[in-house]
């Protein structure tokens, strides 16, 4: 009896547990503070509230209210506030505040932070920490100041400062809240707004492990083979998307067809071929766009970024794994080989893990939500992947979504944001065999 006490509590305080409780009890305290009168328009729910807490913490940026004008500027703070403690981690901005008192952190808080930043070991969690805090810091003021070469003229001092911070904490934390209600749509032509908020979102979606292993080794030979997978991995997708944005959709009046030049074609399709990897900002409407550009969409939504990032999805190595242990299947490989480096069977059944239980995961919650949901099911199925993704690009599904179908795309965007390993390794239980079986034969295929 004792023995199932203690398995008990060891499973309720396991660190993906306490992880998962911390962003509940932050997005419901950052419900309570959005609905507040001072916070918000007299319309806004809490039902409204509770949504736009959840997107900020989850850092996905899907809106159920216009953030520019349904929330005062007390609400604006609040919701930029919730983006960056959600897009840094929790635990993080805990263990710098420990390390700046001088105060001791444990192992169980060690546990937690591994957990919260997809690391394996507790070694060199606090380096980490620091790394991603100064990052983090640096390029956002940066942006802020360069932001402001444009919204100042525009808005005037105060305004335009607050608009350069918000987007700039929005775009380097890959939340995609805009204080503009068609996103950055009327800045689809401007070099710098494009160039500078697409910087920040490749830079954290990168990871911060990545950051560090270039800081340190700045050689390509040196640095480690998941900062090359990633750095890779990042370049060809991007170039491929930007590619086929352009081809698909550069006749289409109601996207790339209506802009005046080819530069400004060429810009816009360089914006949306970067920010479906988790960013959520758009300067053209995807509700207009070709359906062959709209399935890519989903499929970069899903891939995501990179581990230790402010980025959703499967992940960038997730998706490089699966395609190396695909091809070594056909060439009857028993191990995997790239850069230099081999991966075991310990790593496939992770990916495969992954993206099974991510499938699992989007089809679950794509058929949840269709059951209430009376529109498009394209639109519908792009808003699911949008919020497993923490992406936040939308074709205008979830305004129309009743409160059922916002508390499935809610916990999507919850679990989304988690990563689906977190919550598979805090529901399994790790046991051995005590009995051995004979091997079996399946017919696959």
């Amino acid at each position: 009896m004792s023995s199932l006490h203690f398995s008990i509590r060891r499973r309720r305080f396991s660190p993906p547990a306490v992880l998962a409780t911390i962003y509940a009890v932050f997005i419901v305290l950052g419900a309570i503070a959005l609905w507040l009168p001072f916070s918000s328009a007299d319309h806004v729910t809490f039902s409204d509230a509770f949504f736009t807490a959840a997107s900020a913490v989850t850092v996905t940026g899907l809106v159920v209210v216009d953030t520019g004008s349904d929330y005062t500027l007390i609400g604006q703070i609040i919701i930029a506030f919730l983006i960056q403690i959600g897009g840094l981690g929790l635990m993080t901005f805990a263990a710098l505040l420990f390390t700046m008192l001088g105060l001791t952190i444990g192992m169980p808080q060690r546990l937690i932070l591994r957990d919260e930043l997809g690391q394996t070991g507790v070694s060199e969690l606090l380096a980490l920490v620091r790394v991603v805090i100064l990052v983090a810091f640096t390029a956002e003021a940066i942006a802020t100041a360069i932001l402001m070469f444009v919204f100042v003229p525009e808005f005037g001092w105060t305004h335009g400062f607050w608009q350069a911070l918000f987007h700039a904490i929005s775009a380097f934390n890959n939340a995609g809240f805009s204080l503009f209600s068609d996103s950055l749509s009327g800045y689809v032509a401007d070099p710098v707004v494009n160039i500078t908020i697409t910087l920040l979102f490749i830079l954290s979606g990168l990871g911060f492990v990545v950051l560090a292993d270039i800081n340190r080794q700045r050689n390509w030979r040196k640095l480690t083979l998941h900062s090359k997978l990633m750095l890779s991995g990042t370049l060809g997708l991007i170039l491929f998307a930007w590619v086929m944005f352009a081809i698909l959709e550069w006749s289409n009046p109601a996207t790339l067809g209506g802009l005046e030049s080819d530069a400004a074609r060429i810009l816009a399709s360089w914006f949306q071929a970067v920010t479906p990897r988790t960013a959520g900002f758009n300067t053209l409407d995807y509700a207009q766009m070709e359906n062959s550009t709209t399935v890519m969409t989903l499929s970069l939504m899903l891939v995501g970024g990179g581990p230790s990032s402010t980025a959703g999805g499967i992940k960038v190595t997730t998706l490089i794994v699966l395609a190396l242990a695909t091809l070594a299947f056909f060439r009857r490989q028993e191990r995997l080989n790239i850069f230099g480096r081999s991966l075991g069977m310990s790593e496939v059944m992770k990916v495969l893990a992954l993206t099974a239980l991510s499938i699992f995961l989007v089809a679950i919650g794509l058929f949840l939500a269709s059951t209430t949901y009376k529109g498009d099911f394209l639109d519908l199925l792009f808003e699911v992947c949008s919020a497993f993704g923490t992406v936040g690009l939308s074709r205008g599904a979830t305004g129309e979504l009743d409160e059922f179908g916002r508390a499935v795309i809610v916990l999507i965007m919850f679990v989304g944001r988690l990563g689906p390993l977190t919550l598979a390794f805090f529901l399994a239980t790790q046991s051995k065999p005590k009995v051995g079986y004979p091997e079996g034969k399946v017919f696959l295929g």
